[in-house]
């Protein structure tokens, strides 16, 4: 197996782990892995990654309705014989691990686990939180992330090969704009901090994304390039 492949393994591990992957894809991936050492391998390396972090937030109960639904939308027990050859998918599947993912906010914590060496932990709690993908894709590239309502910080999970004399570009709109608004060219790899004294307050569902365009960014003010990531706005605190 080269490198595209497991590199492709890992990014299908992470997105089942994530939650990312659509209900058919998921399936897919179900099915497989009893069959698939690697991909095992790979989704019990991210589980063992991210349910540490279940403890980093403060517990918040949810309803008995809630409860009943997590219980109801969960599959039969497995027998003796496939908890042994699966015992990660007994853990992944428990109602008391679920129930830990549902009171921690286990999503934003799990993408804030890709970034060990960032410094994206802050003392004050975020505001929102922004998952870049590529378009038609599942494994993050991005995040976003906002402390108060003055700095927005782009952190990239991993690399992105930019043709030569080519950028990438950062920008946001929200629903009520007439045009999204540049938030600068990004460097390949490195993170961003964004002043946004010059915008209106961030909203849920705010759009932001990353496009391709000339090396010294859109000529127009607009863009112009492929979109590379795209992503929404979800509100934390």
């Amino acid at each position: 197996m080269n490198g595209s492949d497991r590199d492709d393994i890992d990014a299908l591990a992470s997105a089942y782990v994530l939650g990312t992957l659509s209900g058919e894809r998921r399936r897919e991936v179900q099915e497989r892995l009893p069959n698939d050492a690697m991909l095992r391998t790979a989704v019990g390396a991210w589980e063992a990654r991210l349910l540490p972090l279940t403890a980093l937030v403060e517990p918040v109960e949810p309803t008995a309705a809630l409860w009943a639904r997590i219980e109801k939308s969960l599959p039969p027990v497995q027998t003796h014989a496939q908890v042994n050859t699966s015992a990660w998918q007994n853990r992944w599947r428990s109602v008391n691990f679920w129930r830990a993912v549902a009171a921690t906010g286990f999503v934003a914590a799990s993408v804030v686990a890709l970034l060990p060496s960032t410094g994206l932990f802050a003392p004050a709690a975020p505001q929102y939180m922004v998952v870049l993908v590529a378009p038609n894709g599942t494994a993050p590239g991005w995040v976003v992330q906002t402390s108060g309502r003055d700095m927005l910080r782009l952190v990239p999970l991993g690399t992105t090969a930019v043709p030569e004399q080519r950028s990438l570009q950062f920008w946001t709109k929200a629903d009520d704009w007439n045009a999204p608004v540049s938030l600068g060219l990004v460097q390949p790899g490195q993170p961003l901090e964004v002043k946004l004294d010059q915008l209106p307050p961030l909203v849920p569902n705010q759009l932001f994304e990353i496009t391709l365009e000339p090396y010294n960014g859109s000529p127009t003010g607009r863009p112009t390039g492929p979109i590379l990531y795209i992503g929404r706005a979800v509100k934390l605190t």
